[in-house]
């Protein structure tokens, strides 16, 4: 089975996220054996963000890190896990609410592609970039 770079880079509506986590040094991280849960944004949730937002991160890379960071949880939970959870603590630090009252959503972004299974763990496919605060 393929590590979550692996089905990432070959989606193909994830190539913002991709040479996000490239240009942040995460790549050998995301392929270690984890196992990881990512809720990786798509293309177009980057997109949605102010104009210049992405080329500003790529100038400052540690701050590209902590945002990618924030987007990743260990363990590998699936949508049957994070429906009994409020919250889960990110790779970065800080909480991450989760809410399945309505929708299956994550802070600020709705889930719209749940346990897509990987070799390291497990993505959810987000339409929004989440941001910290």
């Amino acid at each position: 089975m393929p590590d979550i770079v692996d089905i990432a880079v070959s989606a193909g509506s994830f190539q913002t996220l991709v040479a996000a986590v490239q240009a942040a040094n995460l790549v050998d991280a995301l392929k270690s054996p984890g196992p990881f849960t990512v809720f990786a944004p798509t293309d177009e949730a980057f997109a949605k963000l102010p104009p210049g937002t992405i080329h500003t991160l790529l100038q400052n890379i540690p701050q590209l890190a902590r945002i990618l960071t924030y987007h990743v949880v260990s363990g590998k939970l699936m949508k049957s896990d994070l429906e009994k959870l409020s919250s889960v603590t990110s790779l970065e630090g800080s909480p991450i609410k989760i809410d399945c009252t309505y929708a299956f959503e994550v802070k600020n972004a709705t889930v719209v592609a749940a346990d897509i299974e990987a070799d390291n763990g497990v993505i959810h496919v987000i339409d929004n970039v989440i941001l910290m605060g």
